[in-house]
């Protein structure tokens, strides 16, 4: 089983944590208050789950969830999660975490950031656009016609296909959203992609033609409506 260390336990990283001891993975939970914090959540969650330090998650997860406030990731030490793969959750909201001239320019994003802050890390970008609640609920089992899809992106395929595994074993499909210059995309607030179209565009050698670009349409979309959400999200924050 993969160990999965958290690193931030609130609404997604506590369901993550939920999804995965029901997997099977042992996790190890940490957050900014301390492990004191946490023993209930652990207990909860049973002995599959401990309270540790956000040191010890790095240290002792083979996969290491970060999913705390955009504007915290400079506060992660890089050196516990030299040679992880880190799942980043972060959606970068202005009016919360401030300004960025670099992401508000569309020069780089939140996990090319995370990225670059990280150097010794393998970072992919998952879970930041399904709400916890929904995270929850619908996980489904490998063929069920209901699964739903979600994207993840980053630059290191062997991460990826170790995201990819992690998440079909807590009940979801994967669809790759290609580098980390596209890991902001998806966001928070955004249909997940579930249903046949989003299956048979993850099972690429199944797909017709129709498929395949049904699938590029609803990609371009979903882009679209992104860009245009930073604009707004800038502009509300700058009035």
């Amino acid at each position: 089983m993969t160990t999965v260390g958290l690193i931030g336990s609130g609404r997604i990283g506590g369901t993550v944590a939920k999804l995965a001891v029901a997997a099977g993975h042992p996790v190890i939970l940490s957050n900014s208050r301390g492990p004191d914090t946490l023993e209930g959540l652990a207990g909860d969650l049973g002995p599959l789950a401990r309270a540790g330090t956000g040191r010890e998650a790095a240290e002792g997860g083979d996969l290491v969830v970060v999913t705390i406030p955009f504007r915290a990731f400079w506060e992660v030490a890089p050196a516990p999660l030299a040679g992880k793969v880190v799942l980043d959750t972060c959606n970068y909201y202005p009016r919360r975490d401030g300004q960025i001239p670099e992401l508000d320019s569309g020069a780089v994003t939140s996990s090319g950031l995370i990225q670059r802050h990280l150097t010794g890390s393998a970072v992919v970008k998952a879970f930041n656009n399904i709400h916890s609640r929904h995270l929850g609920s619908l996980s489904r089992p490998p063929g069920a016609a209901d699964r739903s899809f979600l994207p993840i992106a980053g630059d290191d395929l062997e991460a990826k296909a170790a995201v990819t595994a992690f998440l079909d074993s807590i009940g979801y499909g994967a669809v790759d959203a290609g580098g980390l210059t596209g890991g902001r995309r998806p966001m928070a607030g955004m249909t997940e992609v579930s249903s046949a179209l989003a299956a048979s565009a993850a099972r690429r050698s199944a797909c017709s033609s129709s498929d395949l670009a049904a699938a590029a349409a609803s990609r371009r979309f979903i882009l679209r409506n992104r860009l245009a959400l930073d604009r707004a999200l800038v502009a509300r924050s700058a009035a």
